[in-house]
This record gives structure tokens, C-alpha cells and sequence, in this order.
């Protein structure tokens, strides 16, 4: 054979996936802590319970509202020397199970909650609804951020045009629903106010 055939690569199935590289990973449900955080990728991934789920990249229109929310709450955690940060970041709930929301905040940027590979907690999380699974935010997580004792919840969701603002009481969450035209108010800090139109306008 010639030498110049010689070096020339096999073929390749590109219709396949990259089960070499798949191997070199645990399987669902048998991921661990150690093993999700060792995960060095800008893509949203939380986990939950040994499994790991690789969120849907999030639309123009989502992070327009995300970002004007981050402007509103930066300017209010500068004010009371707080901290806010934005996803990809992540926050464990409890052990086994961490979400990355869109928005997390705490009252005091020295809060030992803030460590550097991720938060153990929050004093206020935010997550705008993504069309493909609007349950996620608004049932599952709503029950988690309960459980983990999240004192303050706000889902913004473009398709009713609302903030809900949602504040622990006891083990559940009561709430406060805001639409177009009106201030959204945070149960915990007053002086958090944010323009609900300006949010859903964003662009």
C-alpha cells in the first residue's frame, strides 16, 4: 500500500453518537456529587438524586428578561452590600440535589453560603418560564425551594405576563401575583420593586 494510503483515517459513523466518550461517564442514577461537580461545560446541567439533566438552551427573549432582572437586583444588592449572580451557578438544595437558577441572591455577600463552586443557599432565587416545561418552574421547583427553606421564589412568566412573588410561610410557599402595569414587590425586602412591563419588555 502506499505510503500516503497508509495515513490516510479510516472512516467514520457520523450518525452515531460518541459512545467512547459517553463510557467515560457514569450511568443515570449513579452519578455522584463529586462526579457532577467535576463537570467543567458552560451548558445549564443540574442534579438530582445520582442523575444529571442537561437544561434547553434558553431563548433570546428568556435572557433578555434575565438580564434586565440582574440590572434591578444589582443595583439593590450594591445598596445593602448583598450579592446577585445568574446562571450557569449552581445551589444545592440538599445533598443529592443542586438546581442552577436564573437568578439567586443573597442579602450579605459574605453570607458563608456563597462558596465558590456553589451556593448551599439563598435569600431569594428567581426563574423566568421556559415554554417547553413550564411545570418545572412552577410545580417542581416550587416545592423544592419550599423544602430547602428558600425564603423568597419569583417566576416570571412571559406567556400570562406575570411576576408571582412567592414567600415561605412555614413549609409552603404563600403567594402575590403581578401583571402588566403594576410594581412587583419582594415579601422580604420592600424596597425591592421592579417594574413588571419593563421586565416582560425587555429586548
Amino acid at each position: 500500500m502506499p505510503i500516503a494510503e497508509s495515513l490516510v483515517a479510516p472512516p467514520v459513523r457520523t450518525t452515531e453518537p460518541a459512545w467512547d466518550i459517553a463510557r467515560l461517564f457514569p450511568d443515570q442514577g449513579h452519578w455522584s456529587e463529586d462526579d457532577y461537580l467535576a463537570l467543567d461545560t458552560n451548558h445549564l446541567i443540574e442534579f438530582s438524586h445520582g442523575i444529571v439533566a442537561v437544561l434547553p438552551m434558553p431563548s433570546d427573549k428568556h435572557q433578555s428578561i434575565v438580564g434586565y432582572l440582574y440590572t434591578v437586583l444589582l443595583v439593590f444588592a450594591r445598596q445593602i452590600q448583598g450579592k446577585v449572580l445568574f446562571s450557569p451557578l449552581r445551589l444545592r438544595l440538599w445533598p443529592g440535589k443542586i438546581r442552577e437558577p436564573d437568578l439567586i441572591f443573597l442579602a450579605s455577600a459574605t453570607d458563608p453560603r456563597r462558596q465558590n463552586q456553589l451556593w448551599t443557599g439563598a435569600d431569594l432565587v428567581v426563574e423566568v418560564i421556559s415554554p417547553d416545561d413550564p411545570d418545572l418552574d412552577l410545580v417542581t421547583k416550587r416545592r423544592e425551594y419550599a423544602q430547602a427553606g428558600i425564603p423568597e421564589y419569583w417566576i416570571v412568566d412571559p406567556r400570562t405576563e406575570t411576576i408571582l412573588v412567592l414567600h415561605l410561610d412555614g413549609a409552603s410557599y404563600g403567594e402575590r401575583r403581578y401583571g402588566r402595569g403594576e410594581q412587583a414587590i419582594s415579601a422580604t425586602f420592600p424596597t425591592l420593586v421592579v417594574d413588571v412591563s419593563a421586565t416582560l419588555d425587555a429586548g
